[in-house]
Formats: structure tokens, C-alpha cells, sequence
């Protein structure tokens, strides 16, 4: 029976309510808060490009050369990244500047990584009152995995007082008898340090840790620190300094003609802008842990992960220092909120950019050590959490043990 044509009409109507009804569907999944469009989104970080933590100004260099290779392949999920970082000097004031400027001038989505425990500690209430993400900070400090008082932060890497203890393990198990000096920064992130130590070696710590010398950033030169620790005469130093003070005190022990067991943080083990400088022959035997691939370590050379990690680097930082390990952090917390993004897929608020990096599920950036996977949630804000311990050996790392879980409980 033929249609009618009011029938037809009415048909036709439906049809296009309907359609009506899809597209707007459709438009309504794109979501996007202030830095996020259509085609664009807008990142900001903060990096100690010039002053006392300069060194670690390769890491926002590798992010920003990250994005480039994205956005040259086409973006993520069609939008381009656009990524904005300022220098802060490692100092506290000039961070809260260049923090503001990025959410109130720039208009960021999120600031991604700033660098540093003074610098986040100083712009975390503002950040977290205007709901902007503090996301995958850039130190180790504890207070990052705080998801109840400061929801808009988190962290990336392991945090130093799991670090510490998982040091403070090692010396129980192979120096029991150890006589211990500790050289530490005199902030939140040395006192995160001296704290994870004496938690981990529990009732031991206070026979065992004979000396304790702290230093302010701003010092020139730690020589004098390095003398007065080695009068108490302990056989073990913690060396609980940012890069420029680690290399320092290296050098410094040697020129002492002084042997005790050197243990050094993570976040200064780098052998291009620390071992070198110290002198490789100053530095044998010394001991610290990792959770990402040494590019010094032959052993990732005919590794297909790592094999991305040196093509990246050649194609869009020629001529840099391969050796430097800060180009391996920059990479792997750039792939980390590489996969964030695309988690959000149309949904680009501020608010789904924190449920998506609180919701990784053994994520594997291909910088990081085999068995070492991201794994966040509504309550855990430390992604990582997982570490071996490595010896310097000739001019490289070597590692040695198993992966050991930093989540200790004492």
C-alpha cells in the first residue's frame, strides 16, 4: 500500500528529530574547560632552567621536543599540543609568577610536571583552589599522594621516602653493623629522605646513623659539609643532594682519600650531568636505585622500546647528551600524559584529566625498567612505585637485586 503523504511528512519529521537528536549526542560528548578545543591543547610547565637545579632543564627541553614529534604526527586524537614552559630558577616566589601566568595569561589546561618540592609545595594550595591539575609533578616528595586534601595533584615518580627505605632495607640486610653519615638538603625534599631512612631502619636508626649534615640550596659549594661529615668517621654516606651538590660531594670524598660506601638518590644519579662531572673514576662503586632505563646501559640497546627512546633523540634533539637520564624522565612522563590525553578522547575537561591519570592500569612508558609499571586510582596519586638498585661500575650503571616494592610499611 502506497505511503500517504502526510504519513510521509510525519516519517520525514521523526527522521529528522532523530538525526537532530544523534548530532547533538555527538556534539554534546565534546567537553572542553579552559586550554582545550577543537584543535589545541594547551599545557604549561615550570623548569629550573638557570640556577642551583639547572641540570634538570633537559627534561622540559625532551618534553617540549616530545610534543613536537606528536603534533608533526598528527596530534593527539586531531588536536595539536601545545606546550608552554617557563623558567623558575628552582625558586619558590618565581615559580608562584610563572605558575599564575600559565592558568590566568596563557589559560593552560593543566600544569604538567613542574620541577621541583619548593616549587610545587608553593604553588599546590593555588593550584588546587582554582582546580587546575598539578599533574605528574616532577619530584618525589610524599605529600604528592594526598588524592583527599589536594585532589588536583599527583605525583609520577617513586616518592623519596620509599626510596629511602628501600636504602635503609639494603644496609640491614648487607651492613647491619653500618656507621652511617647522611648529607642532605635542608628543604622538603632532603628532610622526605632523612625521614624515609630513619622509618626504615626502625629501632636500628638511631645507633646506626652517626652523623646527619644538612645544606641550603642556595650554598655555593657543599665542601665544607662533606669535611665536617667525614670527622664523625662513618662508613656509609647518604647522599641525599640534587644533581650539581651530588657531583660536588663525589668528587669532594675523593679528594678527601676517603673510601666509605656511597649510596646516592635517584633524582641525581644521571651519568651525564653527575658521574662525569665528578669523574668516573671517583665514582666507582657507588650505589643508588632505579626505575627507568640507564641510556648508558648497553643491555637496551636491542630493546624495541628503547629503541624508540634513541630514534626520538636523534631525530629531535641532535647533537644532545645521550648519557644525560633527565631525557629519559622528560620522555616517559611525556608518553604518561601522552596516554591521559588520549584516555579523555573528546572529553578534555579539567576534571576527567584527573579521573584518566588516576585511572592507569599497569601502563608501561617505554623508558621504564622491565616489571616497573604505572598503576594509579581514586586514592593511590603515586604512579610509581617500584625500584632496583644499581652500582656504578667503570662509566655505567650496573643493576644488581630484584625490583623492589618502595610501598614499605614499617
Amino acid at each position: 500500500m502506497p505511503t500517504s503523504p502526510s504519513r510521509a511528512l510525519v516519517f520525514s519529521a521523526a527522521v529528522a528529530v532523530s538525526l537532530a537528536a544523534f548530532n547533538g549526542a555527538a556534539f554534546a560528548q565534546k567537553k572542553y574547560d579552559t586550554g582545550a578545543s577543537d584543535t589545541e591543547i594547551k599545557i604549561g610547565n615550570i623548569m629550573p632552567y638557570s640556577g642551583p637545579a639547572s641540570a634538570y632543564g633537559t627534561i622540559g627541553k625532551t618534553e617540549e621536543a616530545y610534543f613536537r614529534m606528536v603534533n608533526e604526527n598528527g596530534g593527539i586524537n586531531g588536536r595539536k599540543v601545545n606546550f608552554i614552559s617557563y623558567d623558575d630558577a628552582y625558586s619558590p616566589p618565581k615559580a608562584v609568577e610563572q605558575v599564575r601566568k600559565l592558568v590566568e595569561s596563557d589559560e593552560v589546561l593543566a600544569v604538567f610536571n613542574p620541577l621541583g618540592t619548593p616549587s610545587n609545595t608553593a604553588v599546590q594550595k593555588y593550584l588546587n583552589a582554582k582546580k587546575v591539575p598539578q599533574l605528574f609533578v616532577a619530584t618525589g616528595a610524599t605529600k604528592w599522594n594526598d588524592s583527599k586534601n589536594f585532589p588536583w595533584t599527583i605525583g609520577w615518580q617513586p616518592s623519596y621516602q620509599s626510596e629511602a627505605q628501600i636504602y635503609a632495607k639494603y644496609l640491614l640486610k648487607e651492613k647491619p653493623d653500618a656507621k652511617i653519615g647522611i648529607l642532605y638538603q635542608n628543604d622538603d625534599f632532603g628532610k622526605d629522605y632523612l625521614k624515609g631512612t630513619k622509618d626504615g631502619l626502625g629501632a636500628k636508626a638511631a645507633s646506626m646513623i652517626i652523623a646527619e649534615e644538612s645544606y641550603e640550596i642556595s650554598a655555593p659549594t657543599i665542601d665544607s659539609n662533606v669535611v665536617k661529615l667525614k670527622s664523625a668517621n662513618p662508613d656509609v654516606v647518604l647522599v641525599y643532594t640534587t644533581p650539581k651538590f651530588a657531583a660536588q660531594t663525589i668528587k669532594k670524598i675523593a679528594e678527601l682519600s676517603w673510601k666509605p660506601l656511597v649510596i646516592l638518590t635517584n633524582v641525581s644519579a644521571s651519568v651525564g650531568s653527575v658521574m662525569q662531572p665528578a669523574g668516573f673514576e671517583n665514582a666507582q662503586g657507588v650505589l643508588s636505585a632505579n626505575y627507568a632505563k640507564d641510556p648508558t646501559d648497553q643491555q637496551w640497546d636491542s630493546d624495541p622500546k628503547f629503541k624508540k627512546w634513541h630514534a626520538f633523540v636523534e631525530k629531535y634533539m641532535p647533537g644532545s647528551n645521550k648519557n644525560d637520564s633527565n631525557m629519559v624522565y622528560g620522555y616517559g612522563a611525556a608518553q604518561t600524559l601522552h596516554k591521559v590525553l588520549e584516555m579523555c578522547g573528546d572529553d578534555l575537561t579539567r576534571a576527567n584529566l584527573m579521573k584518566q591519570a588516576a585511572s592507569l592500569k599497569d601502563f608501561e612508558p617505554d623508558t621504564l625498567l622491565p616489571g616497573v609499571k604505572i598503576n594509579t586510582s581514586a586514592t593511590d596519586f603515586a604512579p610509581i612505585s617500584q625500584l632496583q638498585m644499581m652500582r656504578f661500575k667503570g662509566d655505567r650503571w650496573e643493576l644488581f637485586g630484584e625490583i623492589i616494592s618502595g610501598d614499605i610499611t614499617q
